[in-house]
């Protein structure tokens, strides 16, 4: 494995791609080694020979693009831990993708839990502050054809009442006013959301606090802006996952 990995190495490294020879002698292995690890490789789709030189194939750039991934959603999942600890309230990131609310990452703690998922969170957006956010960021269009798929109903006596008063609440909040839900999703607990309007999707994060700590809810949501701010502005954190 680790001399197959030198070898997709040395092919990274060549924009135009390069001949057995040359990578045998780059990598330092007998030319029989490197023949047999290069027609393995391609013949997985790690490696692909055009004209005598070997290139990337479609599996090894797949590997890269996850490796790419992965290393944006842990810088996500510190961020949010990190916040968590400096607050003291559970985070929440999430995306409109495809159609549909995506809770990218949660953080939280046992003494400051997050609110258990008991209703789908992807068909409840308008009963949760996060999904409300994001709503909130969407063109009218799509934003009647989610409500279309997923109507608006009552989880609990607080939820909004129907698709107008909804509407109606998104049309008024202004661009980066945190969105703010009591117990619209879960008795005994007050959410507020913030957009995220880095990259091209639309992005939100969230705080939860009980009821009975909602004093605590607009600093902590106001705090969180600011920290989302300065590492926005950093460009160290990105949505585009």
């Amino acid at each position: 494995m680790q001399r197959a990995l030198r070898l997709l190495e040395a092919v990274a490294s060549h924009t135009e791609g390069a001949p057995a020879k040359q990578l045998a002698r780059e990598t330092g292995l007998p030319l029989p080694t490197t023949y047999h690890l290069l027609r393995t490789l391609t013949h997985e789709g790690y490696l692909v020979r055009d004209k005598g030189v070997f290139v990337l194939g479609d599996a090894a750039v797949r590997l890269a693009g996850g490796g790419a991934v992965q290393n944006r959603r842990i810088k996500i999942e510190d961020s949010l831990a990190r916040w968590r600890d400096e607050i003291g309230v559970p985070i929440y990131f999430a995306l409109y993708r495809e159609g549909e609310i995506e809770l990218v990452a949660v953080s939280d703690t046992p003494s400051n839990p997050a609110v258990e998922e008991w209703a789908d969170f992807r068909e409840t957006a308008h009963a949760h502050a996060i999904g409300q956010c994001l709503l909130s960021q969407l063109d009218p269009k799509s934003r009647q054809d989610h409500l279309d798929r997923h109507p608006v109903e009552a989880i609990t006596p607080y939820t909004v009442r129907n698709r107008r008063v909804l509407l109606e609440r998104l049309g008024g909040l202004g661009r980066m006013e945190p969105l703010v839900e009591r117990q619209e999703y879960a008795l005994g607990t007050v959410c507020a959301a913030i957009p995220i309007t880095a990259g091209s999707a639309a992005g939100a994060m969230a705080i939860s606090l009980p009821l009975h700590q909602e004093e605590r809810l607009l600093p902590a949501v106001e705090r969180l802006r600011t920290e989302i701010g300065r590492l926005l502005s950093s460009l160290a954190f990105s949505i585009s996952i």
